[in-house]
């Protein structure tokens, strides 16, 4: 600690902090329940905090007085054996009476343990700045300053932190991921162009468990800023475009045509934009879900995008406007799943559902292939409406495809609403009020009874009716998110700002080649 500290102030660095969070090295020291040592690092509260101390103190001596040195510790690992609140609270005011830290960093949660880890990243679900009443114990019984993290995600929420006392500075770390500029609009007074952080752990955390570079579903150019810079070149020559479809992709692709200088008409056939992410804010706890749709419509408006709502973008119309270049992103469809004996008509989609369409009995089986959202959000929806519902995934457990910290978040709140979750499930047909699966690694039938409604949550197929129909009329088309293949609103997102930047600056690029201005 000491030698990377010194490292640290070496290079310039203004402060050091040392980590007794999230059931890491030092916290494992001052927890009995891990700590077995029997020597001077062991045993008593004094012995346990030993280490910590230390490790502080041989970094003050490395630094010297004109380095700030703090400490990030959880509040409470909320898990069972865990450090508690109480014990905590013994120790930073130990290490603040004792002159041995500068402010102490709270968090929530520990990564030793199912439960408490889903506090280290906590998803959209959970309240925004919850972990603001542990800090502000803290700091009731310590004379530093108290910082604090945990979902605070906008500037006004930071500075209700502040103005209650819970707090002297918040983290904000996902928030300023997904919109770097954060601390610059709200310092100018432009709240309203902030990019909110939606608390969906796809791309950040999510990315950094798969060994990915860390990034943002919002802000694609994150963690890739060689590839897709920031900063928007000017286009060399200004093009109409239309975009065809309001969803995520469409919505992305139509601002950054706008940034790069084209004049851009987007046409969506529905009353609202926002395409299936409209759906996804219905699940429960899911709302925020929709903030997508809104930063990317204050985008539109800021870009001056000329939006068409309740517009089906046809042959006829392409031709009247003539654009130089036409952006697809008519979406997806569900696929049709082989379901026997669904014609007697108890087996209805998920979306179906979401949207108001289908109406399920009392009794429900929700067959869930994707292993994601739409099978659990719609099985808690369900039960919460007092359906009694069984989960059937067709995986290994539910949510088995979403970032870890939420899928045993959602675990949780399965198994407190009482759900039955029965795994390597795949639906075979429906007869009566039963319904037939098929057992994912044996082959073998699985029965369930007493079913008034199979609800499926199906993959998806791409929407290309369209871009079949524009074939042969000479206007150059590409294809974006869920029409080219379906996936997620990470790659629709994604697609919107590479494939446009790519795309519209190889037309651009040809035309002045041809000598057109």
């Amino acid at each position: 600690a000491a030698d990377g500290a010194r490292r640290y102030a070496e290079a310039g660095y203004d402060g050091v902090e040392l980590m007794a969070s999230h059931g890491l090295l030092f916290a494992q020291f001052l927890n009995p329940s891990v700590n077995r040592r029997d020597d001077m690092y062991g045993g008593s509260a004094e012995n346990r905090l030993r280490p910590l101390r230390e490790a502080l103190q041989a970094v003050r001596r490395a630094v010297g007085e004109g380095v700030v040195v703090g400490l990030r510790i959880s509040a409470d690992e909320v898990e069972d054996g865990g450090l508690d609140a109480a014990s905590v609270l013994t120790i930073c005011r130990r290490l603040s009476d004792d002159g041995l830290v500068d402010y102490i960093n709270t968090t929530l949660g520990t990564m030793s343990g199912l439960g408490g880890s889903i506090h280290v990243v906590p998803p959209m679900e959970i309240d925004t700045a919850y972990v603001a009443p542990r800090a502000a114990a803290i700091r009731a019984v310590v004379s530093v300053p108290v910082f604090v993290a945990g979902r605070i995600n906008q500037p006004q929420i930071a500075e209700g932190v502040l103005v209650a006392g819970q707090a002297d500075m918040c983290g904000m770390t996902r928030a300023l991921i997904v919109d770097p500029e954060m601390p610059r609009k709200a310092r100018e007074g432009r709240g309203e162009e902030i990019r909110a952080c939606i608390g969906c752990n796809q791309a950040c955390i999510g990315h950094f468990h798969a060994g990915y570079s860390i990034s943002c579903i919002q802000n694609p150019s994150t963690g890739r800023e060689l590839r897709l810079p920031v900063a928007v070149p000017a286009a060399p020559r200004r093009l109409k475009v239309l975009v065809a479809g309001g969803g995520p992709a469409g919505m992305k692709a139509a601002v950054t045509a706008a940034e790069m200088g084209h004049r851009v008409i987007l046409s969506e056939a529905a009353a609202q934009l926002g395409g299936q992410a409209v759906l996804a804010q219905l699940l429960p706890d899911r709302a925020e879900f929709g903030g997508l749709v809104t930063n990317l419509a204050t985008e539109l408006a800021l870009q001056q995008v000329d939006v068409r709502l309740n517009t089906r973008v046809t042959p006829a119309m392409v031709r009247e406007i003539a654009p130089d270049a036409v952006l697809l992103a008519t979406g997806s469809t569900p696929v049709d799943t082989a379901v026997e004996g669904r014609e007697t008509g108890h087996v209805v989609e998920a979306t179906d559902l979401l949207a108001g369409k289908a109406a399920p009995g009392a009794r429900v089986v929700v067959a869930d292939w994707r292993c994601d959202w739409p099978g659990i959000g719609v099985a808690i929806l369900l039960t919460r409406r007092g359906h009694h519902v069984r989960l059937a995934v067709n995986g290994i457990c539910a949510g088995q495809n979403l970032q870890q910290y939420v899928r045993d978040h959602w675990a949780g709140k399965l198994h407190q609403a009482g759900i039955e979750v029965i795994p390597y499930a795949r639906i075979f047909g429906v007869d009566g009020d039963t319904a037939y699966f098929l057992h994912g690694a044996s082959g073998q039938p699985i029965i369930l009874e007493a079913v008034d409604t199979v609800v499926l949550t199906s993959g998806r197929a791409p929407e290309t009716g369209l871009e079949r129909a524009l074939q042969g009329m000479g206007v150059a088309v590409a294809t974006l998110g869920d029409c080219t293949i379906a996936r997620s609103a990470e790659e629709a997102i994604y697609d919107g700002l590479a494939i446009t930047r790519e795309f519209l600056g190889g037309i651009a690029a040809a035309d002045m080649t041809k000598g057109v201005a």
